[in-house]
C-alpha cells in the first residue's frame, strides 16, 4: 500500500466510485442529494466489527443511509428475537448463552436477510463460525482505535454489561488482546482514530470504494491523520 493510502482521501461521498450516476433520460431524487450506489457494492451485506466504542452502530447508519441499504444491529436484533434487553439476558442467563443466541441470529440475518449494514457486537467476530459465515456472504470491516479513545467513550457509558463495576481501559486491554487476532479476519481495516463520525464513515466509504475497485485485495488499512480532518 503507498504512502497516500494511509490517509484519508478528501472527496465527498457523492464523489466515491461506489456511487454511480443514474442512466441518462431516468428521474431520481436521493433523500441526501447523493448519486446512486454502485450496484456492486449492493450485492454483500456490510459487517462493522470492532470494540465497544468504536463507532459501529454510528458508522453502521451513516453507511446505510448513503448506500441505501438497510440498517441491522446485532443487540438490538436479539433483544427483539428474546424479548429482553442483553443487560438481561446476561443477568439472567450468562455470557456464553447470550453469545450462543448471537451466533444464531447473526447467522439468519448472513444467509437470510437481502443485503444490509451490520453492526456487530464487540465479541460477536470471535465464533469461527460467524467468521466463515461473513466472509462467504459480506464485505467486513474492522472499525479500529486507539484503546484510550474508546475508554473514554465507553465511560459515559453505564449500561455495557461487561463494564459494570470494572475500568474501562482494563477491560479494553484485555479485550484487544484476546481479539484482536479475529478482528484482523476483516476484509477491510479502518483506523479512525478521535474524529467525528461523519469522517469516520468518509474513511469507510474510501475503503470500500477501493475493495470494489481491486477486489483481489483481501486487505487494507485507511488512517487518518488529525490534520486531515
Amino acid at each position: 500500500m503507498t504512502a497516500s493510502d494511509k490517509g484519508l482521501v478528501s472527496m465527498s461521498s457523492s464523489q466515491h466510485p461506489v456511487f454511480e450516476r443514474a442512466p441518462q433520460g431516468v428521474r431520481t431524487e436521493p433523500p441526501t442529494g447523493r448519486s446512486l450506489p454502485d450496484p456492486r457494492l449492493g450485492a454483500r451485506t456490510l459487517v462493522m466489527v470492532g470494540l465497544m466504542g468504536a463507532g459501529k452502530t454510528s458508522i453502521g447508519r451513516n453507511l446505510a443511509q448513503a448506500l441505501r441499504l438497510p440498517f441491522r444491529d446485532t443487540d438490538e436484533e436479539i433483544e427483539r428475537a428474546a424479548g429482553r434487553s442483553v443487560a438481561d439476558i446476561f443477568a439472567e442467563h450468562g455470557e456464553a448463552a447470550f453469545r450462543d443466541l448471537e451466533r444464531r441470529v447473526i447467522a439468519r440475518l448472513l444467509t437470510q436477510e437481502a443485503p444490509h449494514v451490520l453492526a456487530f457486537g464487540g465479541g460477536a467476530f470471535l465464533h469461527p463460525e460467524t467468521r466463515a459465515l461473513a466472509a462467504a456472504h459480506a464485505i467486513s470491516v474492522w472499525i479500529k482505535a486507539d484503546l484510550e479513545v474508546l475508554a473514554r467513550r465507553v465511560a459515559r457509558r453505564n449500561t455495557r454489561p461487561l463494564l459494570i463495576g470494572k475500568d474501562p481501559m482494563q477491560v479494553l486491554s484485555a479485550q484487544a488482546a484476546a481479539r484482536y487476532a479475529a478482528y484482523g479476519e476483516a476484509t477491510l481495516t479502518v483506523e479512525t482514530g478521535e474524529i467525528p463520525m461523519t469522517a469516520a464513515t468518509e474513511a469507510v466509504l474510501t475503503a470500500l470504494a477501493r475493495h470494489v475497485i481491486t477486489p483481489d485485495s483481501q486487505a487494507m488499512s485507511v488512517g487518518l491523520d488529525q490534520d486531515e480532518v
